[in-house]
């Protein structure tokens, strides 16, 4: 007679993460100040976006800023203007969701003027203008910026803001007749065998592209942005769209987004990530080319998180928490996020935040993994908030270590702390302490552990009568012999 055994799925690749209560020393007040804090100190009020530290007088052109001794009005880089971007639009989120009329009136009128000014800074979101001071020139630069652009129309409802959207995904995925480039996507039908597949980085030249040629670089960070904007527009445009015919599209059905989604995710997990959950920066033609990043290990958990939720297919959670399990094991130390200190690398927290949030909150996971993953942000906050300088509000973004008072702070750095803390309220609903396993009222569909449907809407007893093996059953390994 067959027995039925049950593994909570989450406590897969969990052994040795050790558990203990935070003591958090910010409140919601705190938090919000933080994230007023980092726009008084980067945000210029007449350009209306964001300067690359706190040595730059304006925000006016393109350049490293003060690390190369530039102080002439250097402007954050054009695809971190996005993850800041961002950061308004999750602010008026947060305090439509606690009810607050009057913050989110602030924060709408804030994320108004900012939209006006990156659209007027960035070339009126053209697309294929190829200006290399306040135009467009890498393809993920552009798909960041994709990714906010629906995120804004999600919130704000303005028609504006999904037509950008579209233009620019189908910018990247098409190319340009004015520019010359053949388009990020590596066609299969164009590039056979390994040489296909996945999104290229670049074009070049950047104001007369030559076409692409097998082993150019396909890189995470352009793959797995273009996974999570082709899942956001699949979930806000209209149904019912008559395909396009012209060869350069400005938008798409609703059916072909998510259809690429899928395709450029199979790819890009297939080729760039491991077993353990560790994204590779990307390809060149040969193997991959590991070099750990937190923004890609951040992007790979957002698209397998978006997927799981437009699909319900358990194997895109599994690999989420792989990729986040990672993270926590190899690319932390006392559980603190490694500081990448490259140019532009210290906006990785920000984008961290983004999709570690959608994890933890949206995908349904047990109390007991929300626990793990919330412990880890807090703590990553907390130390942050203990570490940064007390007179204007703002950290570095190394988190271990303390912010001076006279410190030269990057905006990419300083965006961590409150980008983090917009997302993860101090007053979290989500217990923290004697958490038990939470009923489960969802889905009863039998899966095999790669994610192929086996049974939908089983009962127990019809668990019981499969062949041995190992199976998934309202989100736990089921083990039937």
């Amino acid at each position: 007679m067959k027995r039925l055994f049950a593994l909570i799925l989450g406590m897969m690749a969990c052994v040795g993460y050790a558990s203990a209560q935070v003591t958090i020393t910010y409140d919601n007040e705190a938090e919000w100040k933080a994230y007023d804090d980092f726009n008084t100190a980067f945000l210029d009020n007449s350009r209306n976006i964001y300067k690359a530290d706190t040595k730059q007088p304006k925000a006016d052109h393109r350049g490293n800023g003060f690390r190369d001794n530039d102080v002439s009005g250097c402007a954050a880089a054009i695809w971190c203007q996005a993850i800041m971007y961002d950061m308004v639009i999750n602010a008026y989120n947060r305090a439509v969701k606690e009810g607050n009329e009057a913050r989110a009136s602030k924060y709408k009128n804030l994320h108004n003027k900012i939209y006006a000014g990156e659209k007027r800074h960035y070339v009126s979101f053209d697309f294929h203008n190829p200006n290399t001071n306040n135009g467009w020139f890498v393809y993920d630069d552009i798909m960041w910026w994709t990714c906010a652009l629906a995120r804004a129309y999600q919130t704000f409802g303005k028609s504006e803001y999904l037509t950008y959207s579209e233009r620019s995904f189908c910018r990247v995925w098409y190319g340009s007749p004015s520019v010359g480039d053949d388009g990020s996507y590596a066609d299969p039908a164009r590039f056979p065998g390994a040489s296909g597949g996945g999104m290229f980085w670049e074009w070049q030249p950047i104001a007369h592209a030559d076409p692409h040629q097998p082993g150019d670089f396909r890189s995470a960070c352009i793959n797995f942005p273009t996974v999570i904007a082709a899942c956001l527009l699949h979930q806000l445009v209209p149904e019912g769209r008559t395909p396009p015919t012209t060869e350069y599209p400005t938008k798409q059905t609703k059916e072909w987004y998510l259809e690429k989604a899928k395709e450029i995710y199979a790819w890009a997990d297939g080729t760039l990530v491991t077993s353990s959950g560790r994204v590779a920066d990307g390809i060149h033609g040969g193997g991959p080319e590991y070099s750990d990043h937190l923004y890609n290990q951040a992007t790979y958990i957002g698209a397998s998180c978006l997927l799981y939720l437009l699909t319900n297919e358990v194997s895109y959670i599994t690999k989420a928490q792989k990729a986040a399990n990672y993270v926590m094991s190899k690319m932390c130390i006392g559980n603190i996020l490694k500081y990448e200190n490259g140019y532009e690398q210290g906006i990785y927290a920000a984008i961290y935040a983004q999709y570690i949030k959608m994890l933890v909150y949206d995908c349904g996971l047990s109390d007991s993994l929300k626990k793990k993953y919330l412990e880890h942000v807090q703590k990553n906050i907390q130390r942050a908030y203990t570490n940064m300088d007390p007179t204007r509000g703002i950290q570095l973004g190394n988190f271990a270590k303390a912010t001076a008072e006279d410190a030269v702070v990057e905006s990419y750095g300083a965006s961590g702390m409150p980008a983090l803390m917009l997302m993860f309220p101090a007053t979290d609903p989500t217990p923290i302490n004697e958490v038990g396993e939470e009923k489960y009222n969802g889905p009863s569909d039998v899966y095999t552990p790669d994610g192929k449907l086996v049974m939908k809407d089983a009962t127990s007893e019809q668990v019981h009568q499969l062949d041995s093996g190992l199976y998934i059953f309202q989100r736990k390994k089921i083990f039937v012999r």
